[in-house]
């Protein structure tokens, strides 16, 4: 499993600076995994940044699944292709291979179940990204182990009675599902809390250190 080292991850600062779309770090990273010209199904594309900031520097055939009404309708009014739907019941109708990438970005740990989607994923598409907060994160740690109550920090920003995310897991937890699944890390990048990718690619160090991670996953056939 490859992350990046410092001068990639300084590089990646710097392309970020001058892209002409602004976005998340983590969306940049993940436009970063995309080949251009490739067909794309962005799961729970929000208001469609990902697949503008897609379809302008990588020329992708991008579709896309959104839950909520007023995300599809920032979508379409941006003349992008996105449809209302969910992604724990609406990916099965989708043929196999499908799309090149199926992303997953910030919603993983808001699906009822997980495993279930990541397998869909897999399964319509040649590549799976996906990102997620890291729950494992220092920061936690010590907020559950001094403070005795669930943690609130920039990447969850929620209180628990309020919060969409419904299954938190770790990076460990992650790689460990991969592995269940059959599926095949291709690439891993995770980032600090200022949204810098860790230059060490050691899965205890990313699971420590990283409030965020990003993932090129495909079948391990």
């Amino acid at each position: 499993m490859r992350g990046l080292s410092m001068p990639e991850a300084v590089k990646l600062q710097a392309r970020a600076l001058r892209r002409p779309v602004k976005a998340r770090i983590d969306l940049l990273l993940i436009a970063d995994m995309v080949a251009p010209k490739s067909r794309v199904l962005d799961v729970g594309c929000g208001d469609g940044t990902l697949l503008r900031l897609l379809a302008e520097e990588k020329g992708v055939d991008g579709r896309g699944i959104e839950l909520s009404q007023p995300g599809v309708n920032d979508c379409v009014a941006k003349g992008l292709s996105v449809i209302q739907g969910d992604a724990d019941t609406d990916l099965a109708d989708y043929p196999d291979d499908a799309f090149d990438y199926v992303i997953l970005s910030q919603t993983l740990q808001a699906t009822h179940q997980p495993r279930n989607v990541l397998e869909h994923m897999l399964r319509i598409g040649r590549h799976a990204v996906i990102s997620f907060p890291n729950f494992g994160h220092w920061r936690i740690r010590l907020q559950i182990a001094f403070c005795g109550r669930m943690p609130v920090t920039p990447n969850l920003c929620c209180a628990w009675y309020e919060t969409p995310n419904i299954h938190f897991c770790t990076i460990r937890d992650f790689i460990a599902l991969t592995r269940e699944t059959g599926a095949k890390i291709e690439r891993g990048i995770a980032l600090d809390r200022f949204g810098v990718p860790l230059a060490f690619g050691e899965p205890w160090i990313w699971n420590l250190f990283g409030e965020q991670a990003v993932f090129l996953l495909a079948r391990n056939t």
